[in-house]
């Protein structure tokens, strides 16, 4: 079974910036993701998350 939540850690990694960023976009609203014990992401969610960005 592929898993399909991923932590703040491996966000930042995956988008190169540190993980107190993924925390201030989560406390902004801007990123996708989930709250429970834990913080958590979709990868999917992520993925179209950064491809709606305008740069």
């Amino acid at each position: 079974m592929k898993r399909c939540t991923i932590t703040a850690g491996v966000v930042a990694s995956y988008l190169g910036v540190h993980t107190d960023t993924i925390y201030d976009l989560v406390r902004e609203g801007t990123i996708p993701h989930m709250r429970g014990k834990k913080i958590l992401f979709l990868k999917d969610a992520v993925d179209s998350w950064i491809d709606a960005q305008v740069l």
